[in-house]
Parts: C-alpha cells; sequence; structure tokens
C-alpha cells in the first residue's frame, strides 16, 4: 500500500465530514501525490500499481462529482458554462484513463500517456479550484451537506469496489 493510499483511506475513515469543496481538494491532492510518485518510480510493477491507484481514485471522483457536486452547482449558478465545460473535461480523461487501465506500462508511450493524463488533470483541477469551488461557496449551496453527501456516496462505491 502506497503511502498515499494509506492516506485516502485514513481520510475516508474520519468521523468529522469535511465540506464538500475540502474533500474535492482532498481527493486533488491525493491524486497529484500519486503522479508524483509516479514521475519518480522506475520498475514497471510500481508504475502498474501507482496508474491502477491513480485511475481508480479519479473514476471515483469523477463519479461522485457527476452524480451530486456537479448537478448541485449547475443548478445553484446562473453561469450555464463551467459545469458542462468540466463534464466534456471528465470524458476526455476517463477515455485516457480507460486506455491506460490494464495496460503494461512498456515504456515511453505508456509514460507519455500517463505524463498527458497528469496535466490534464492539473488543468482540470486548476478550472474547479479557482473557478467553480469559488463560485459555489458564492452561490449559498450548503457544502457540509454535500460533503456529506460525496462523502456517503463515495464509501457506498468503495464498498461495492472490495
Amino acid at each position: 500500500m502506497t503511502t498515499a493510499t494509506k492516506k485516502s483511506t485514513k481520510r475516508r475513515s474520519s468521523t468529522k465530514t469535511p465540506d464538500a469543496t475540502t474533500l474535492l481538494r482532498a481527493d486533488h491532492k491525493l491524486v497529484s501525490g500519486l503522479f508524483d510518485e509516479y514521475e519518480k518510480a522506475r520498475s514497471a510493477s510500481k508504475k502498474q500499481e501507482l496508474v491502477s491507484e491513480i485511475c481508480n481514485e479519479l473514476n471515483l471522483h469523477a463519479q461522485v462529482e457527476e452524480e451530486i457536486f456537479y448537478p448541485a452547482v449547475k443548478q445553484a449558478l446562473k453561469e450555464k458554462n463551467l459545469v458542462p465545460e468540466a463534464t466534456v473535461e471528465h470524458a476526455t480523461l476517463k477515455t485516457l484513463i480507460a486506455e491506460v487501465e490494464g495496460m503494461e506500462p512498456d515504456g515511453e508511450m505508456f509514460d507519455a500517456k500517463i505524463k498527458v493524463l497528469s496535466e490534464y488533470v492539473k488543468h482540470h483541477v486548476k478550472e474547479e479550484q479557482n473557478e467553480i469551488f469559488p463560485k459555489a461557496k458564492a452561490a449559498k449551496l450548503d457544502m457540509m451537506e454535500l460533503g456529506a453527501k460525496l462523502s456517503e456516496r463515495k464509501a457506498e462505491l468503495l464498498a461495492q469496489r472490495h
């Protein structure tokens, strides 16, 4: 189990549920750390383990955002482009994830796909944290309630996967 996984597991078992943006930012930080670990990894097996974890975390994160966070934000905001754009970005990320999931880390093309995935995730995270999150907070959404819903859904999805 990687350090990031241990932190992820510990974070998810916390009794006090954070607000939605705090929870989503923690996911962003976790995945960023996994990408950093990948950059340093040399063995194919370590790379494979990290890519599997990155893909799982990204899929889980995207699913709860699309099911819970994005609909609430879209309903609360007057601005109609942010959530559809983020949803399209998720679709592109899912395509990249599908390309690398289960693939052997076989050299430069695999590393290139992970690098592009990492850069795309960074771009998406920047837009969420700098545009969507502040606008969602300004819209007076109940971030604690959304955080509870996100945490509960993540727990359900994790239980299904294990």
